[in-house]
């Protein structure tokens, strides 16, 4: 008789085992796992060179003294929010396509993707702040030492720390008080919000709601602000009798307004298919999330390097003296 009642007793807990997955199970590029060392060799080839190039970056404006302006100082917090990015996806990636590690703990997960939202929310205010500093630049040029103090760089550095982690912060509490009945398999090689709670049996609509209002109140708000801000330099910048001037004062903004497509255009696309594009095709959820994690940190410190004289010439003299 105990031998019988302790079958239910076993079937529940195993049950309860299912309803609380320990792990996720990340995913590679599905179809072309054949290719799976030419695709790490591409991967561990971009990670090397943003890094460099990021460190790099960052180098160069902290021993150049005459690069110790509010400009060069934005751009160094944008290499150092893409170097942590870099480091906080690395892991993962390279595992699933180097040793076909696709476990993932939940506390790992939900770690993952704290630093990959706080992160790039950081980088969108970083962003923001960099159009504020082409607007204050072109439009009000007599003002701009005034205005962009270090000091007040410093709390603008502070304030998009805190909105970035203070945001994110709630997400892993929200995930985790969720059942997983559901398949534990995530669709990228990395942890995202929209992904795991739509692994929840759970209801999800507080989580939908915080989430959809986080990214309307950084990357929606922040999107806004740098339209406004280029609008009102475009019309600055007409205003310049000398077609000379208008050339050399928009080709200040090439580098900057390439930074934010860069950017913007893979995370708003990502999340509109995460959210609404139940019918699109997994792959394209797959490679535009590459393209949303990799390429930024990638070409942003390519594109300055190029489109930027001072930081040309530096690198110039470090590695060809």
């Amino acid at each position: 008789m105990s031998e019988f009642s302790s079958i239910p007793c076993a079937m529940f807990m195993l049950n309860d085992t299912q309803m609380k997955p320990t792990v996720f199970l990340l995913t590679g590029i599905p179809g072309q796992e054949a290719m799976n060392l030419w695709i790490s060799i591409l991967f561990f080839s971009m990670y090397v060179i943003s890094m460099l190039g990021n460190s790099v970056i960052l180098f160069i404006i902290k021993t150049d003294l005459t690069l110790h302006e509010p400009m060069y100082i934005f751009l160094s917090m944008l290499a150092l929010t893409d170097l942590c990015l870099s480091i906080s996806t690395m892991p993962t990636i390279l595992g699933i396509f180097w040793f076909n590690s696709r476990e993932i703990s939940i506390n790992a997960c939900f770690i993952q993707l704290f630093f990959i939202h706080s992160l790039s929310f950081i980088e969108s205010s970083v962003l923001l702040s960099m159009a504020f500093d082409r607007y204050v630049a072109i439009c009000n040029p007599l003002r701009y030492a005034s205005v962009l103090t270090t000091p007040r760089i410093v709390r603008m550095g502070l304030a998009f720390m805190v909105r970035g982690v203070g945001l994110i912060f709630p997400l892993p509490f929200l995930l985790k008080r969720f059942q997983y009945c559901r398949d534990n398999v995530l669709s990228h090689s990395y942890c995202l919000h929209q992904e795991v709670m739509k692994l929840a049996c759970s209801d999800i609509t507080v989580n939908s709601i915080y989430g959809l209002f986080v990214i309307v109140s950084t990357v929606g708000v922040d999107s806004l602000l740098i339209l406004l801000s280029y609008m009102m330099i475009l019309r600055a910048v007409l205003s310049i009798a000398s077609r000379e001037e208008r050339f050399k004062a928009l080709n200040t903004c090439v580098s900057h307004v390439c930074a934010v497509l860069l950017f913007y255009t893979p995370m708003i696309g990502l999340s509109m298919i995460h959210r609404f594009g139940g019918s699109s095709s997994p792959l394209v959820q797959i490679l535009m999330g590459y393209v949303y994690l990799l390429v930024p940190p990638l070409m942003n410190p390519i594109v300055y390097s190029v489109k930027t004289k001072q930081i040309r010439a530096r690198i110039a003299r470090v590695f060809f003296r």
